[in-house]
């Protein structure tokens, strides 16, 4: 007998790595919730221009998680230049609390895959 399937039941989830100006609680809550994250200063990588830091996300299959407009004005200039990238979840974070951000991001990584999430940009809160 079959399921119908469940968040959470999605065969390879999506993986976030967060810029650094991202909160570390909210890293904290979503691994507390099973959600992988990467963080720039667990990986040395907390001093690359943001251009680097997407490379560096799209090398190792991550969506990166950022509330700095101008990253998200980059991602959408990857798009029209059709230059592949892993994902970008822009984060507005004036317009929504912490536990919204985490209700959201765990929905994205445990809904979608990451082929879902190639070349896309998701802003958040919902």
């Amino acid at each position: 007998m079959t399921h119908a399937p469940r968040i959470g039941d999605s065969p390879m989830p999506v993986s976030f790595y967060f810029d650094v100006h991202v909160p570390h609680a909210i890293a904290k809550q979503l691994r507390r919730l099973q959600v992988d994250v990467l963080l720039p200063q667990e990986d040395g990588t907390d001093l690359l221009s943001d251009e680097e830091l997407l490379e560096r996300a799209t090398k190792l299959g991550r969506a990166i998680v950022t509330f700095d407009i101008r990253f998200k004005v980059m991602a959408e200039d990857w798009q029209a230049k059709n230059r592949p990238f892993a994902g970008l979840v822009f984060a507005h974070q004036q317009k929504g609390t912490i536990g919204q951000l985490v209700q959201d991001l765990e929905l994205i990584a445990k809904a979608l895959e990451p082929s879902d999430m190639e070349n896309r940009i998701e802003r958040i809160p919902f």
